[in-house]
């Protein structure tokens, strides 16, 4: 589990190919605190740590991971949002995330709105977003402004700006979304009960 408080960005510095899975190598500034085995969200995608080398570690997405998200379309010396699993003991800033992420979304515009950004993000799927709810871009935790049937936007304020991968998006960025688990289960309870409703 994770908040979608992200902790840095780790930079790619090499990518490998293995059949159809990637194993990525990062610098990351708390590198050398990781564990083997620990899950850190890149983006919003939990992996699992399976290297560790001075300030470098490595991690290895499948082809499923990749097909759902943006990793394949990381390149060498791109930033990527990272964020290790919560402690049950800390606060919770953000909000739950999962490391699941549900699809992916496109930057459909940038606007400066007097100090922060408002980003606009499209999608194709079912899933919803609702006015003040939680949502998952790139792993930061963020509020639902302006919500749509398959878009909804988002401000960002400087701090998050400067300290996430956000400064790099551009129009058409392919980015990673975890819509919320609770609006998800409740999605699916109420699809669930109208589909019983037709049968009767």
């Amino acid at each position: 589990m994770f908040s979608g408080i992200v902790e840095a960005m780790s930079q790619v510095t090499n990518i490998a190919k293995d059949q159809e899975n990637i194993t990525f190598t990062l610098r990351c500034e708390f590198a050398s605190d990781l564990k083997i085995d620990q899950s850190v969200a890149h983006n919003g995608v939990c992996l699992t740590v399976v290297n560790i080398d001075g300030d470098t570690y490595k991690v290895t997405a499948i082809q499923e991971t990749l097909i759902k998200s943006n990793l394949g379309n990381i390149n060498v010396g791109d930033f990527v949002n990272v964020e290790r699993s919560m402690q049950l003991n800390s606060l919770l800033d953000g909000h739950i995330v999962q490391g699941h992420v549900d699809t992916t979304a496109t930057c459909a515009s940038i606007e400066e709105a007097d100090g922060s950004w408002i980003f606009t993000f499209e999608y194709s799927s079912e899933d919803i977003t609702v006015e003040k709810g939680s949502v998952t871009v790139n792993g930061v935790s963020l509020t639902v402004v302006n919500s749509k049937s398959k878009s909804f936007q988002v401000a960002i304020i400087p701090y998050t700006y400067e300290h996430t991968n956000f400064k790099y998006f551009k129009i058409g960025s392919k980015i990673n979304l975890e819509f919320d688990i609770i609006g998800k289960y409740i999605s699916k309870i109420m699809n669930r009960y109208l589909e019983n409703r037709n049968y009767k």
